[in-house]
């Protein structure tokens, strides 16, 4: 196979079609994903670079492409050139420092959880006592609420942002280590436990263009690059 020298296996992460970062300025979701996947078979039958998906995360892909109504085209070239393969969870090790590590990580999450959680509590009760007590319309959203909601978005920074908080997200992991793969995320929480594993990685906008320059370098349309541009 031509290229052989250049085959290589990915896993591949749900935030890799949805996010706007692979889109072309008047590209929606479908035809974004229609490109990537066309490209993935080019470099398939080119190369043989091998893309995977654990099933959690192909399940978790699919809830996200059905609500945003693309086509059966996406869904049929999805399970034509996109490999699904449940991780060996029972024989993939992973190194106890690494296991202590997140939970000193989440012990740390929880406490600033607590005081994100008291601080919105004294902030809630100073915003009463300041409020007139008199009749609202029903969509009136109150001092409170609006702590409440301020709440919630700092919470889940606290709690969430940058930590591998999902099972699709371990999976994903898992299986880039059983298959000595690369990871291609835009979740910077992967991300971060994706070099902790010792695991290659790329962005998901990066992937496209890495993909193209190597059919472009197959089929002789590698770009001149003169000194100095």
């Amino acid at each position: 196979m031509e290229g052989s020298a250049l085959k290589q296996r990915f896993v591949l992460d749900t935030s890799l079609f949805i996010t706007e970062k692979i889109r072309e300025d008047d590209e929606d979701v479908e035809a974004a994903a229609i490109a990537l996947l066309d490209d993935i078979a080019e470099a398939r039958l080119e190369f043989g670079i091998s893309c995977y998906m654990p099933p959690s995360i192909e399940r978790e892909l699919i809830t996200m492409l059905e609500a945003r109504e693309v086509s059966d085209e996406v869904y049929k070239k999805l399970n034509t050139w996109v490999i699904t393969k449940s991780p060996a969870h029972y024989e993939v090790m992973i190194p106890a420092g690494m296991v202590y590590e997140f939970i000193d990580e989440m012990s740390e999450r929880v406490n600033r959880g607590l005081r994100v959680s008291e601080k919105a509590v004294r902030k809630a009760e100073k915003q009463r006592e300041n409020e007139e007590p008199e009749e609202q319309p029903d969509d009136y959203l109150s001092a409170v609420d609006r702590v409440i909601s301020d709440l919630r978005d700092e919470y889940r920074n606290a709690l969430r942002q940058g930590v591998l908080d999902s099972r699709e997200d371990f999976d994903l992991l898992i299986l880039a280590r059983e298959l000595d793969a690369g990871v291609v995320t835009e979740d910077r929480g992967i991300i971060k436990w994706a070099e902790d594993f010792g695991l290659r990685y790329l962005e998901g906008r990066d992937f496209p263009p890495l993909l193209r320059e190597y059919l472009a370098v197959s089929h002789g349309r590698y770009p001149d690059h003169s000194p100095g541009e």
